[in-house]
């Protein structure tokens, strides 16, 4: 059974910066498309960033688009979301997601995914 712990929320200030972290057990990551979602209160759920399995195909929302940067480092088997220039709307609960693709799907991102975790807080706030 995969599971996937996040770490790495905090309180910033606007402009600042934070680093979360999502690091997956239980099984091999090398064979998983990562996602990071966020959701702030009385919003959706929305896709932050995707990392495919290969590592090759990167996706933004474009709300975050030049200020974060996603990651993954297999051997650690944890996966980066570097936040820069951080806004009051980035204010959220983060999820990491794992699913599992074949090597037909390496260079892809996809829609659903089966594992998650339980969430990191981010405020961002003067």
């Amino acid at each position: 059974q995969l599971q996937l712990v996040e770490s790495g929320g905090g309180l910033v200030q606007p402009g600042g910066s934070l680093r979360l972290s999502c690091a997956v057990s239980g099984l091999s990551l090398d064979v998983y498309t990562i996602a990071w979602f966020r959701q702030a209160p009385g919003s959706e759920r929305e896709g932050v960033s995707c990392i495919s399995r290969s590592g090759e195909r990167l996706d933004y929302a474009d709300s975050v688009k030049g200020r974060f940067t996603i990651s993954r480092d297999n051997a650690k088997n944890t996966v980066y979301l570097q936040m820069n220039s951080l806004k009051p709307e980035d204010t959220a609960v983060y999820y990491c997601a794992a699913e599992r693709v074949t090597r037909l799907l390496r260079h892809r991102c996809v829609v659903q995914y089966d594992y998650w975790g339980q969430g990191t807080q981010v405020t961002v706030s003067s």
